[in-house]
């Protein structure tokens, strides 16, 4: 059984945003990748944004534990979001293979 992180009510996303934002970090950090991480976010953010914003407002999909906070249209949790999977994904990649 997995455990219930609702337990943070408003804030659950933003916690587990916190969390894999962290591991994202230390990844980058490790792997001295923070330079080109930032470029690829900044590179991909954009688009990132209009699918956010286009998926949340035709109702593709809905975020239940957030603070509700939104910026620019979209939650505040989103725009992390946008920041934290790519910084994983290019984190894992160059710790696996990295020079």
């Amino acid at each position: 059984m997995l455990p219930d992180i609702g337990v943070f009510g408003p804030y659950t996303y933003l916690v587990t945003e916190v969390v894999w934002g962290t591991v994202a970090l230390a990844l980058l950090w490790r792997a001295d990748a923070l330079r080109m991480a930032g470029k690829t976010i900044v590179a991909l953010y954009p688009i990132a944004y209009v699918w956010d914003w286009y998926t949340l407002e035709v109702g593709v999909f809905a975020i239940q534990l957030r603070t509700g906070v939104d910026l620019l249209g979209i939650p505040i949790e989103e725009h992390i979001f946008m920041v934290v999977v790519p910084a994983l994904v290019i984190g894992l990649h160059e710790t696996l293979h990295g020079d």
